[in-house]
């Protein structure tokens, strides 16, 4: 079983409270829009962390992360970029790429809405987990928590991390 942390849109941003959240996961996915590449660089240590760029990173964070990822943990394959629209409307080729990766889980950010669905149609599991950072129009910031095993999303847990601006 493999602890996850999933978050995304900090645009720059990372404070104490993220950072609590982040000490007892073995992986921490960011679904971009990172901002400062120092955020990254500022994760708890000794952890596996996978980076996809977004729509306002700059050309050190591309240099750096790609813009799409695609691996497989504990028998699930994922697929993780920034802009990936929602089920059953995925940005363009995005539903393409879900079908010629097999992916079971595919996560996105961009939408700054937390947003956790099943695509019957594509055997897919939908995640995005909000953001973290206080830009944006969001509300609530948020992240989220679950855990991998056997190929199956487990645990899964929204965490409100507190109002935007506070």
């Amino acid at each position: 079983m493999v602890k996850i942390a999933l978050i995304s849109d900090s645009h720059s941003y990372l404070d104490g409270n993220i950072m609590d959240h982040l000490k007892d996961v073995d992986e921490i996915w960011h679904a971009g829009d990172v901002g400062d590449v120092d955020v990254v660089d500022r994760l708890p240590k000794g952890k596996a962390i996978r980076v996809v760029t977004g729509n306002i990173d700059d050309v050190q964070a591309r240099a750096r992360f790609p813009e799409e990822l695609t691996f497989e943990i504990e028998g699930l394959k994922v697929l993780m970029l920034h802009i990936g629209g929602k089920p059953p409307r995925y940005a363009k080729g995005v539903k393409e790429k879900i079908q010629d990766y097999q992916a079971g889980l595919f996560v996105c950010g961009h939408s700054h809405i937390c947003k956790v669905e099943y695509d019957k149609n594509l055997n897919c599991l939908y995640m995005n987990p909000g953001a973290i950072g206080q830009q944006g129009f969001h509300m609530m910031r948020t992240m989220l928590l679950f855990d991998v095993a056997q190929g199956k999303v487990q645990n899964l847990r929204v965490v409100e991390l507190g109002k935007r601006g506070k």
